[in-house]
């Protein structure tokens, strides 16, 4: 069988108890975030990137009339198609519902 808790009120312990016991719970959280905080920043790795900016600049500045949004390669291409289709698709869709929602069906 539980027993039940009473309420513990600050006039029972006193005001200064109380203020130790949230003293002691905000160190312990602080100290905790502390610790968490130099692990992950203390356990990743150190990754060294190739610089790649000088050459995506030659890439972007070369004069061959090509889009600058199709410079990227296939991927680009790819991307901008299919942003086209649902523009194109999207636009055709409105334009039809509010083609549906002008001329509402006649009720019996």
């Amino acid at each position: 069988v539980p027993v039940p808790l009473r309420h513990l009120s600050l006039i029972e312990f006193g005001c200064c108890s109380w203020w130790r016991a949230e003293a002691v719970k905000m160190l312990r959280n602080f100290l905790a975030l502390r610790q968490i905080s130099q692990r992950t920043t203390n356990v990743a790795p150190v990754r060294q990137f190739k610089n790649k900016v000088p050459e995506k600049q030659k890439l972007f500045q070369e004069d061959d009339s090509i889009p600058v949004h199709l410079k990227g390669g296939v991927g680009d291409a790819l991307l901008y198609r299919a942003t086209m289709l649902f523009s194109v698709a999207g636009t055709l869709y409105a334009l039809y519902q509010l083609g549906m929602a002008s001329f509402p069906k006649k009720q019996n």
